[in-house]
This record gives C-alpha cells, sequence and structure tokens, in this order.
C-alpha cells in the first residue's frame, strides 16, 4: 500500500479540482512506524499551509490517515506529508512512478485548482477538427484580385524551398480558396469532421499568412468577405463550425499598419513617426531596427499595450468582433505565450462576450497548467483564459509509444496531463499527431535519415515503398491512439491520404486529390464514424486497464463503454475480457471469459 493520488482510494476526486470542492487525501503509513502527527502540506508559490490529518483505522498493516479540504483561490497548488514523531520530521514527496517516496527535497505532487464556474464549449466536445492550409486544400472557382500573387503554373508542382535570389520569402502561391474548400464539404463530413481550423485566411505577403498585412480584410487570393459568409453558412449545415487561427503577437511588415514597403495607402510606422501606428511596434533604431518574432524582420512585434491596437482587436467593429459576428465559432491563438497575461484576459473577455460559446485554443508546446513564459506563470487553463490547446505532449507520447516506445511511458506522460488539467480543458485539448510547424507524420514514422540535408535535398525525397508501408502500419495505430484518448484528434490536412514531407515550407505541399492513399483514407473514415457514432462516450470518462506488452484502455459514457487495444510490437499477446465486445472497426466480436491473442502492431476499437 502506497500513496498515489491516481488511486481513488488515496484521492478524490482525481486530478485538478475547483475552487470550493471537497478534496479528500488518506495517507498510508506502514503501522511499525511511530507517529505522534500526520500532516499534509498545501503550498502556492512561497506559502504553505499545513492541515492536520486524523487517524482513520488500520487496512492491511497500515495506518490510514485523512484530511479533508476546500481551495477557495484559483491557482497551481503542490503538496507532500510530513510525518512528525520522537526522532524528528519524516518527509514524504513524490518518488518513482508517481508514488510516496520517503526523503528530504523530492518533487511534491501538482493540484491545479480552477475556477468553479470554468465551463468550455459542449459543441466542440466528441467530435473532429480538420486543419487546412489554405493556400494548399483545394482551389475552386477563379477568383479575381488586383495583387499580382507568383502562382504555380500546376497544383502538382512543388513549394518552394529556396526563392530564386536565393533567399526564402514564402510567396510562392497554389491558389488554394475559400471556394476550393467549400467544394471538399461533403468530402470534410465522410470524416467525421465538426470543426474546420484554418490557417491565417487576412490579407498577408506570404502563402501562410501569419505576417497579417489587414486584420479587417480576407486575403483577395482567397476570395472574398460574402464568399467566407458562404463557406461558414453550408459548413454549419453540414454540422461543421469554422475557427480562425489568430496572429495578435505581430503583424506582417507589409501591413497597413507597418507599411515598410509602401504597398498601402496608409501611413505605416516604418514610414513616419508621426503615424498613428508608431506606437504599435517597438524601434530599437528608427527605421531600420525593431523588435520582431524571433529575429524575423519581416513579422515586426506589436505592443499589446497600446490602446489604438487594442481597440483593433477588441473595440467595435474590431477583429473579435467583426469575425465572431459573422459566425466564427473559435480561435487558435498563435504563440499564445508571446501575449501579456492581461492582453490575453481580454482577448478571451472579448470572445466570449461575443458568443459565450466560442472556442479558444491556444498554441502551446509544453505542459499548459505550468507553461512558465517572460518568468510569468501563465494561468491559461484556470477558468478565465483558455478553453484548451494544441496537446503536443499527447503528440509526443503516442510518436514514442508507436515508434517501439514503453507503454509505461505512454502512461505516464498521458496521465500527467489528464491529472494537472481540468477536465473541462481536457475536453476541449486538439489532441494532434502532425501540424503545419511539424514534419509530415508519415514521415516522423518512417524513420529516414535526413540529417545533414537541406530543405531543397529533403523536398526531393520520396519514401521507398517499404519506408511508406511501414510507417502506414504505425500511422493507423498512432491515428487510433489520436481518435479515442481525451480531447478533440485534429488531422492535418492530407495526414489522411498520405501526404509525404519533412518540415516547412516541405510540409505544406498541396492537398494530392489525383494521388489518394484510399486504404488510409478509409482507415480515418473508420475513425471518424466511430466518433460521430459514440460522441457521448468521448466526451465520457477513462481508465486505463493495461500498460505493459499490451495497451488498453476504456472510454466510458452512460450507456456504453469503448476500449482501445494496441499492441505495438511484441509477439503475440493474450487478453481476457470481463465483458462482451465487438470491433467496431472490423465488425468481430470478442467474448467474455474468452482468452484473445493480439498479434504485434496492431489495434483494435471494442465497443460493449
Amino acid at each position: 500500500m502506497n500513496f498515489n493520488p491516481r488511486y481513488s482510494v488515496y484521492k478524490e476526486p482525481f486530478g485538478a479540482v475547483k475552487c470550493g470542492e471537497k478534496v479528500r487525501m488518506r495517507f498510508p503509513l506502514a503501522d511499525w512506524v511511530p507517529a505522534n502527527r500526520v500532516l499534509f502540506i498545501l503550498r502556492k508559490e512561497e506559502c504553505s499551509t499545513p492541515f492536520e490529518m486524523s487517524y482513520a483505522g488500520r487496512e492491511d498493516g497500515y495506518n490510514i490517515y485523512e484530511v479533508s479540504f476546500k481551495v477557495e483561490v484559483e491557482g497551481i497548488y503542490y503538496y507532500r506529508f510530513e510525518m512528525h514523531n520522537a526522532s524528528g520530521v519524516w518527509y514524504y514527496g513524490r518518488g518513482e512512478n508517481y508514488e510516496c517516496a520517503c526523503a528530504e527535497n523530492l518533487p511534491e505532487w501538482q493540484l491545479t485548482v480552477c475556477k468553479n464556474d470554468y465551463k468550455t464549449p459542449e459543441f466542440a466536445k466528441g467530435g473532429v477538427i480538420y486543419h487546412i492550409f489554405a493556400d494548399r486544400f483545394n482551389k475552386g472557382k477563379t477568383v479575381k484580385t488586383a495583387r499580382n500573387y507568383r502562382l504555380h503554373k500546376s497544383w502538382s508542382e512543388q513549394p518552394e524551398t529556396v526563392s530564386p535570389d536565393g533567399k526564402y520569402y514564402a510567396d510562392d502561391f497554389f491558389g488554394g480558396n475559400l471556394s476550393g474548400i467549400e467544394q471538399k464539404l461533403d468530402y470534410l463530413s465522410s470524416l467525421g469532421v465538426t470543426i474546420i481550423y484554418l490557417s491565417p485566411i487576412f490579407e498577408a505577403f506570404s502563402n501562410h499568412r501569419y505576417d497579417t498585412g489587414d486584420y479587417l480584410k480576407i486575403d483577395s487570393l482567397l476570395g472574398t468577405e460574402a464568399d467566407f459568409k458562404r463557406l461558414i453558412d453550408k459548413a454549419a449545415k453540414k454540422g461543421i463550425s469554422i475557427i480562425l487561427d489568430g496572429v495578435f503577437n505581430h503583424s506582417g511588415a507589409d501591413s497597413r499598419y507597418f507599411n515598410k514597403f509602401g504597398r498601402y495607402d496608409s501611413l505605416g510606422a516604418f514610414q513616419s513617426k508621426q503615424s498613428p501606428y508608431y506606437d504599435w511596434y517597438y524601434f530599437k533604431d528608427y527605421p531600420n531596427k525593431y523588435a520582431c518574432w524571433w529575429g524575423c524582420d519581416n513579422v515586426p512585434d506589436l505592443n499589446k499595450s497600446n490602446e489604438g491596437y487594442r481597440n483593433l482587436i477588441f473595440g467595435a467593429g474590431g477583429v473579435i468582433d467583426k469575425w465572431t459576428g459573422l459566425g466564427v465559432r473559435g480561435w487558435r491563438l498563435d504563440v499564445v505565450d508571446e501575449l501579456p497575461i492581461d492582453f490575453t484576459y481580454k482577448l478571451c473577455e472579448t470572445v466570449k462576450n461575443k458568443n459565450p460559446d466560442a472556442l479558444i485554443i491556444g498554441e502551446v508546446w509544453e505542459d499548459a497548467s505550468t507553461k512558465v513564459s517572460y518568468s510569468e506563470l501563465r494561468p491559461y487553463l484556470l477558468g478565465r483564459q483558455l478553453d484548451g490547446v494544441m496537446n503536443y505532449p499527447f503528440k509526443e507520447a503516442v510518436i514514442d509509444y508507436v515508434l517501439g516506445g514503453d507503454s509505461k511511458q505512454f502512461y505516464e506522460k498521458v496521465m500527467t496531463i489528464l491529472e494537472n488539467y481540468p477536465r473541462e480543458s481536457i475536453d476541449c485539448l486538439m489532441n494532434i499527431i502532425g501540424t503545419h510547424d511539424t514534419v509530415r507524420i508519415i514521415n516522423a514514422l518512417a524513420c529516414v535519415d535526413v540529417w545533414g540535408k537541406s530543405k531543397t535535398e529533403k523536398l526531393g525525397i520520396k519514401l521507398s515503398d517499404e519506408q511508406y508501408n511501414t510507417a502506414k502500419i504505425r500511422l493507423k495505430i498512432a491515428s487510433a491512439l489520436q481518435f479515442t484518448l481525451p480531447g478533440i484528434p485534429s488531422v492535418y490536412y492530407g495526414d489522411e491520404v498520405g501526404l509525404q514531407g519533412f518540415e516547412d515550407p516541405i510540409n505544406r505541399r498541396p492537398f494530392p486529390w489525383d494521388n489518394i492513399d484510399e486504404e488510409l483514407l478509409s482507415h480515418y473514415r473508420a475513425l471518424g464514424r466511430v466518433r460521430a457514432e459514440n460522441r457521448d462516450v468521448f466526451k465520457g470518462g477513462f481508465e486505463f486497464i493495461r500498460a505493459d506488452e499490451l495497451l488498453i484502455y476504456k472510454r466510458i459514457g452512460e450507456k456504453a463503454e469503448i476500449l482501445t487495444v494496441v499492441n505495438n510490437g511484441a509477439g503475440i499477446v493474450e487478453h481476457t475480457f470481463d465483458k462482451d465486445y465487438i470491433d467496431i472497426i472490423n465488425n468481430v466480436k470478442y467474448l467474455k471469459g474468452v482468452c484473445y491473442g493480439f498479434a504485434k502492431n496492431s489495434f483494435a476499437i471494442l465497443k460493449g
């Protein structure tokens, strides 16, 4: 018997709690240990509060001590235990495998406390997100534009990794547009998609459009505001919502606000200190030296404290007001850890005031509950900011496991996030295995050695049939995990048909509509069907059953449960089920009390 807060016998409730919610801790001590006092120590930053634990009886050679308490202020807390007797103080903290150990200076356990009224959007829970890089998904009707975009002649051409002058500007376009997305709504429905997450669509110089030129205009190559509204409305009729990429930390140098190249009819900050936008930026040596994102001078940092800039984002007729009012259902906040805390509060408040049911996802690459940026702990998931985050910890857990990793490590990584995040946040996590910022998942799982190769060289690499087929087996397992873990699976366009590519911009190839892996697509459609037909289960509970040579976990709904079973590389591994199940991918029955063998590199999704 050893204290472990992941088990309800020792801690209730599991994981994060809400302000004012009763928490009960039960701490076992071997009965040969003479204890005068047992204390539960709760700490927030430098302030520690001791709670006297009461003797609650003896079980299996252990004396059990209990304490119940409530926390009234949201925040990230930590806790440990102390035992006092005649010989002194014994310290108990978090040891290996999250269980209790006795020693000084051990790590503590984390307790996340969120606001008691923290609620996240129901419409998003249990669904499927599809991430579209707008220039590369599909080209619909021809769009009229006054700007001279540098367009590829053919959809099947390769994206540029080097521009003609030897540099890279991301200024080569394929012409994917809003009407092209509209044309593929039936395709997206066949994947079970409930949310389209669009990469930036506002006017910009580059093909990725993270260098915003005008926050209040759709990029003309994508279409018009009317085209966007029609897409929103037609998607809604199919049960699909649209969320946008909110890029609020920096603008483009080529923008009506900075106007470095004089392309706009405005007086930009780069052009004159008398510009109404001058104070929106941080100049070090005017005009050529200024603060910019990660040293990239095409994206100057914005002054998020500036009243004029804030009015553009938060004010009447501003960015949030206009686009949320048009029907946008939510926002993914680019580099949210670069935004000041008060700005993020105001941003989320403005979105929720416009639409209380809007979804707000933050780009965070680490454990978001303990994310520190610019020396400040970020209160992302405590009830007044984000609904969820891009779930990079799950991404790494899935990929590491599928590539032959230990199921116990997978268990630890998953359980850490589930324990640290509030349940409301967990239900709105964007579960990714690939994005516009990462190597294509089929390449990541092929494990091709490209060390020392240039992007141009990587552009020419195509997986061999053997590499591709090995990676596809792994991808089927990875996606099965992605679609059944807590949170919302997010498919990066083209991953579902085997689109290849290494890092940016090679991972942003046009969708290969004429070269689809139909077997892989069928697999993803089956996963989407599983989500759509069991949405209540995927908004329900979660429990690990096994994490040894076989990985099994359970999703629990009110009327049904679903097991995910994975053998990622051992020989045949056997398991006996305690009730009847049916494989809802392959329609195979598994009967209670019968021992079944699961082959290596296989998965099953079972409903019972």
